[in-house]
């Protein structure tokens, strides 16, 4: 056993089996100060403070393993009440046989004697040290001043301590760090580095919300979620896949233990925080004294907060109400329930919330509800994006009582929730009873937005328009349904038709218009339309303005979205204004996961950004960004935005290299219906796999047809970035002619950039090319400016042009640098591969991805004997004599 003097010590390796699975991740700043204290001459302790389970000793062990690092022997002793009742106790099995412990006077004296031989330094690490006893405390206190140990030590916040101990926490030679809960950037530094992969934001903010940031819990809500299997890797990211998050007996007992500090006269106030929320002050007392609900935040499980001239009680961790509630039976919850509800009801139920609180605590009471509350509470709850809530209360409202409205709050909120096919049944019974053309235009609306998006039915959703049009008469109601069908036309691969009835229907301010929300949408699909359509410098104009007003309106307290929902960022991009869009991008998906109530703007604001850094040049930065949006996507079944944005993912991974990624998952954008925004992007991954493994004939022959379907559907800006990936697989002169007519008529310098590198491509001119380089990194495009930049640099060697041709590669180089480990076809144009032909160059890339001669042959329509004469000029043109070889100059 190692001791304090003995002569073998621990090397401070020795961890407990839960910590040693969790990196050390988000304490560097803590990390950093005790490195100082360890180097400062007259520095002998470090004392870590923090509630229960927000890392203390996982910091502590760190720490003194960087100290044994730097030369010191280490110990580590663990004070408890049990260990408290003898002297010397927590540090019994540290001190060597022979000394008398029953003397404690004389044991400190061995002890010190003991230490003062020793050739190492001592560091001792405590864990609990309010536990520890008064003759330990003082005896480590007297080491720590004859310089004979250095202490590292934690205290659980809050805890009674002696005086002997506040002692060792005291002093200018003491140095004390508070930690306290993990914000939300540490714990998905720290998920990330414990799944051994990145984590969905949406998940890593529920995993960081349940656990609030307290380390401990957060380990056992991820171990709950793997062993229940709700917590999987989606082939891209991990994600929560079932709505709750499952708490194994081990977190119970940890919280049932926290829980056990109260008392039976406080235990009634924290059921009743668990199943009604916050509570006002007055209300808390109704349940328990002044005096016992002090007891219960000193031992932190209640906290005290003003809000709005009120003080409110909570529980200080969500968890706590999740294990009181699973420990309170049904006739005791019904019982505190009831209670709760007439003690709110007596006061007058002042504030709208209480209608809501009331009716939900009788609701879970199983006691009736006046159906008047019951819809109020419903809109209440619908309008703070509480959908579940909000079908519960609407389901529960007696069917004699339903109206038209309550039938399309109902539908709203069923939709929101995904079921279209329970909406569209509540919607069409709402249609039948419709007792005017006011309420007609409100259920057509709430069916429209359902089929729509969820049920991609197009031609009905156009057919419900029609038909609403043939029954609402006035004019109001006719320039609404105008607005919605420009909304579905844009989306559906009619943007020039949509943009048409925008603009002919819709008033420029909002407050002339009778339907704000539906103003709005129409205001956010014309700025869609008029990027789509390559009006770009109006569409930011437009945007700007548009949302101005949402945020106007937002403020006025209106029923609309959050405003950062009007945020589309697209148009930046499509203007050549990358840096921009990426950075509003950022923000605007920052605000959404701070915005219950937001997932659809969530994946289309994260799939915009990804798409805007593809156009910048980093495919791995817009990797995470389509990973983020298809998690969502594929949970809400989102069949518009799935098959854009598994495109692009197999597209990056593509040009990241990744053949695990598109070889075992290629993407199955024909299992879903056509987009009709976006047109032809569907088709992207497909084109870029192709390219990876060296089929660009393939690659070329899929972006045509891409080209055409975005040209037909006059999506310009689409068209523009597909013929661009045309000119950059061997396609210039194709694309060339169209990207100059696109740049005539399409604003900003985006566009203009991309047509001139399509023609310096297939003139081969060195000079334009390097010109469009320049171009394009001054805009942010990096990987399309060190394409030019290498393909100039492949051009100048042929010509013999040896040091332009460097300088060209160097600046391709530099550029590259900037894009993720990118690897095209144009960036692959070394100077080893300059001297092939254009077919000795597509028959090289093809043989390099592992098709045989044979099956080139077959694709290229000439005779394997004919391949293998390329082949072979090929190889000894590149010095090698085999595919291996061919494979590493190419760098496939």
């Amino acid at each position: 056993m190692s001791s304090l003097i003995g002569a073998a010590g621990t090397d401070g390796s020795a961890r407990s089996a839960d910590l040693t699975r969790w990196p050390f991740v988000g304490r560097q700043t803590q990390l950093n100060a005790f490195a100082e204290t360890l180097a400062a001459r007259r520095s002998y302790g470090f004392v870590v403070c923090g509630p229960s389970g927000v890392g203390k000793s996982r910091l502590a062990e760190e720490c003194l393993a960087s100290a044994v690092r730097a030369g010191f022997q280490g110990a580590h002793a663990v004070a408890s009440a049990a260990a408290a009742a003898m002297p010397l106790g927590a540090i019994a099995h540290l001190v060597p046989d022979g000394i008398d412990l029953n003397d404690p006077v004389s044991a400190s004296a061995d002890v010190a004697a003991g230490l003062k031989r020793r050739t190492r330094r001592v560091i001792l690490w405590v864990d609990d040290l309010h536990l520890l006893d008064a003759t330990t405390a003082t005896l480590l206190r007297q080491l720590m001043d004859d310089e004979l140990v250095r202490l590292i030590a934690t205290v659980r916040a809050g805890e009674p301590t002696s005086d002997a101990v506040k002692a060792l926490c005291l002093g200018a030679s003491v140095h004390r760090v508070n930690l306290s809960e993990l914000k939300q950037k540490e714990s998905e530094q720290l998920l990330k580095a414990v799944l051994g992969g990145p984590v969905g934001r949406r998940t890593a903010q529920r995993l960081h919300a349940r656990s609030g940031g307290n380390l401990l819990y957060l380990r056992e809500l991820v171990r709950g979620a793997m062993d229940t299997g709700s917590l999987v890797h989606d082939g891209e990211v991990w994600r929560l896949s079932a709505t709750s998050l499952s708490v194994l007996p081990t977190l119970t007992e940890l919280v049932e233990f926290r829980l056990a500090a109260a008392g039976p006269k406080e235990r009634p106030v924290l059921e009743l925080l668990a199943l009604c929320g916050p509570l006002t002050l007055d209300d808390a007392e109704c349940v328990t004294s002044p005096a016992e609900l002090n007891k219960l935040e000193k031992a932190g499980l209640i906290r005290t907060m003003e809000y709005r001239s009120r003080t409110a009680v909570t529980l200080v961790h969500p968890l706590y109400g999740e294990v009181l509630l699973k420990n309170t039976s049904v006739l005791r919850r019904r019982n505190l329930l009831r209670g709760q509800a007439q003690r709110k009801e007596a006061l007058g139920a002042q504030r709208r919330e209480d209608l809501l609180r009331i009716a939900i605590w009788r609701l879970n009471a199983s006691e009736s509800v006046d159906p008047d509350l019951l819809i109020q509470a419903a809109t209440l709850s619908f309008h703070a994006h509480d959908y579940p809530q909000a079908v519960a209360l609407l389901e529960a409202l007696p069917d004699a009582r339903h109206t038209t409205s309550t039938r399309v709050l109902l539908g709203h909120a069923l939709t929101e929730l995904g079921r279209w096919q329970s909406a569209e049944s509540v919607l069409s019974v709402g249609d039948a009873h419709a007792a005017d053309e006011q309420e007609r235009l409100e259920v057509a609306l709430a069916r429209i937005m359902n089929l729509f998006w969820l049920g991609q039915e197009t031609e009905k959703t156009l057919e419900v328009v029609d038909s609403a049009l043939l029954h609402v008469t006035n004019l109001s109601g006719q320039r609404t349904l105008r607005i919605i069908e420009g909304y579905v036309r844009v989306i559906s691969g009619q943007p020039d038709h949509g943009l048409k009835l925008l603009e002919e229907h819709m008033e420029r301010e909002a407050e002339t218009s009778h339907d704000c929300s539906t103003w709005l949408l129409g205001a956010l699909m014309k700025t869609i339309a008029l990027t789509a359509v390559g009006r770009t410098a109006e569409a930011m104009t437009w945007g700007k303005h548009a949302h101005d007003i949402h945020v106007r309106a937002y403020k006025e307290k209106r029923p609309v979205p959050h405003p950062a929902t009007q945020l589309i960022h697209h148009a930046w991009t499509e203007s050549g204004m990358l840096t921009e869009s990426i950075a509003t991008g950022e923000q605007t998906f920052r605000a959404l996961m701070a915005t219950a109530g937001t997932t659809e703007p969530r994946i289309w604001t994260a799939f915009l950004t990804g798409r805007a850094e593809w156009q910048a040049g980093h495919p791995g930065v817009a990797h995470r960004w389509f990973s983020e949006a298809l998690a969502p996507a594929r949970e809400s079944q989102h069949l518009r935005a799935l098959p854009l944005t598994l495109s692009y993912l197999a597209a990056t991974a593509a040009v990241l290299g990744d053949f695990s990624t598109t070889e075992s998952s290629p993407p199955d954008t024909r299992a879903y219906p056509t987009t009709g925004w976006l047109t032809g992007e569907e088709f992207l991954g497909e084109a870029w796999i192709l390219a990876a493994r060296g089929q660009t004939a393939d690659a070329r022959r899929v972006l045509t047809k891409a080209v055409a379907r975005a040209r037909a559907g006059h999506f310009f800006t689409s068209e523009i970035l597909l013929l661009t990936d045309l000119a950059r697989l061997g396609g210039a002169r194709e694309a060339t002619g169209r990207l100059s007519e696109l740049a005539e008529f399409c604003d900003g310098a985006f566009t203009p950039a991309r047509a001139h590198f399509a023609s310096a491509l297939a003139a081969n001119d060195p000079d334009e090319l390097m010109a469009a380089a320049d171009q394009l990194e001054d805009l942010g495009a990096d990987l399309l400016a060190a394409e030019a930049a290498a393909a100039a640099a492949t051009t100048l060697r042929r010509l013999g042009e040896s040091r332009m041709a460097a300088a060209a590669r160097n600046r391709a180089a530099i550029v590259s640098g900037r894009c993720n480990g990118a690897r095209t076809p144009l960036l692959g144009l070394t100077e080893a591969t300059a001297a092939l032909t254009a077919r000795e160059r597509e028959i090289a890339q093809l043989a390099a991805g592992s098709l045989t001669s044979k099956e080139i042959a077959e694709m290229l329509s000439l005779s394997a004997r004919t391949v293998e004469n390329h082949l072979q000029r090929a190889f000894t043109k590149l010095g090698i004599t085999n595919r291996r070889d061919l494979r590493r100059v190419l760098r496939l």
